[in-house]
């Protein structure tokens, strides 16, 4: 757990000592990535952060920061810009977006999806922002984001060896992008299910879930494909890397990608992977186990609402 913590500060320093320094170069150096190393076990436990007084609306809005992360992602890959101010809400935090512009799709097709995931995400956001509303709760306004954190990310999980990496510069880098998130939100929502007590909301969440679940679908049999397709592994190698890194940051709960294994679930029951928030707050912090963690990574000023630091 130190050694990915020191991989990413080394990460995190080197990046802002390039900072002004191209991107183009990320395809390159992906191609030249090393092979994957396999995915954690299953998790030994791993605590949940105690919510406070209302658990239905504190999940919702730790909900609510992960969807406003994926609506940026995507929308920044499909049009080159983030959500609009009202979508952001009152006080929002700013999208650090340095280099990140509309992905050059090439494919008519996977530009239309990446529309398509965008909207959903953005549906997702307002969806939510209402459900709390009329919940009598208050909805937390967009955190800061940082979307150049794929960079350290990148070496953290061996795909680089500097902070270059940069998903929005190729169709290929938008699904490595992608799956970093997808899999997450599905385990993120899963782990939820058992905090809410009341069966409306719950419903909610199971369908945003089975939205989610369809969006990870899609990125891992597109993985999948394009290796067939081009009779090239090197995406499918990098996506079992960020797998790995995932699973030793967030508890295990990965399924490696291969020909014979697009679905992420337990060999026994078939069953989706469910990850509690505290897994969830190591990953999209990017910090391996330890209490206290309440900030980093793809959010530098960590979470808002109840629901932001790690307890184990």
């Amino acid at each position: 757990m130190e050694k990915v913590n020191e991989l990413i500060k080394k990460a995190v320093s080197r990046r802002t000592f390039m900072a002004g320094a191209g991107t183009a170069a990320a395809a390159a150096l992906l191609a030249g990535c090393n092979d994957a190393t396999a995915p954690a076990s299953a998790p030994s436990g791993g605590g949940t952060t105690p919510p406070a007084a209302n658990p239905n609306l504190d999940v919702l809005n730790f909900a609510l920061n992960l969807e406003y992360l994926e609506a940026e992602f995507y929308l920044y890959a499909a049009t080159g810009q983030g959500l609009s101010a009202a979508d952001a809400g009152t006080g929002a935090g700013t999208t650090k977006a340095t280099g990140v512009a509309a992905v050059p799709w090439g494919s008519s097709g996977l530009a239309q999806y990446a529309n398509e995931i965008a909207q959903d995400e953005v549906n997702h956001v307002r969806f939510l922002r209402k459900a709390i509303t009329a919940a009598n709760g208050t909805p937390i306004s967009r955190p800061d984001i940082d979307l150049t954190f794929f960079a350290p990310l990148a070496v953290a999980a061996g795909i680089t060896t500097t902070p270059t990496f940069n998903p929005f510069t190729s169709p290929q880098g938008f699904l490595i992008g992608a799956f970093v998130f997808e899999d997450v939100g599905v385990t993120a929502y899963h782990g939820a299910a058992g905090l809410l007590t009341d069966k409306t909301i719950l419903t909610a969440a199971a369908g945003i879930l089975g939205v989610e679940a369809y969006h990870a679908a899609a990125i891992r049999t597109l993985l999948v494909g394009m290796a067939a397709a081009n009779n090239d592994q090197t995406y499918v190698k990098i996506a079992n890397q960020v797998s790995a890194l995932r699973g030793t940051l967030g508890g295990g709960n990965e399924t490696a990608l291969s020909s014979k294994s697009i679905v992420a679930a337990d060999t026994t029951n078939a069953i989706a992977f469910a990850r509690t928030t505290d897994q969830v707050l190591h990953i999209v912090y990017g910090t391996g186990g330890g209490a206290g963690v309440s900030k980093g990574g793809f959010f530098p000023s960590g979470l808002n609402g109840n629901i932001k630091a790690t307890a184990s």
